[in-house]
């Protein structure tokens, strides 16, 4: 049976990169976890969350980072959008 290895990231660590930026604290934390899930996204063609990645990466280099939050939960919710979509593409590739 086949599987999507490729897509592995995005389904086996649904509260990875994302629970991050929930985390940090401090702006340098926060672009730095941004910019390493803006990677992520980039190379698995998850053009639309890189990008939000992007602009949380810049908005954390001007503090202070009031309002954050709502930048932080539109990336949640293209989060949940991605996983959709690989989840169906690994279920599409299970099925042969």
């Amino acid at each position: 049976m086949a599987t999507c290895s490729w897509c592995k990231p995005f389904l086996t660590t649904p509260s990875g990169a994302v629970g991050q930026l929930h985390a940090d604290q401090n702006a340098e934390e926060l672009g730095s976890a941004a910019h390493s899930f803006k990677g992520s996204s980039s190379n698995m063609g998850a053009v639309a969350l890189a990008s939000l990645c992007q602009q949380l990466e810049e908005r954390a280099r001007r503090p202070p980072l009031y309002g954050i939050e709502d930048l932080i939960n539109r990336i949640d919710l293209e989060f949940v959008e991605v996983q959709r979509f690989y989840r169906g593409e690994q279920q599409r590739i299970s099925a042969g």
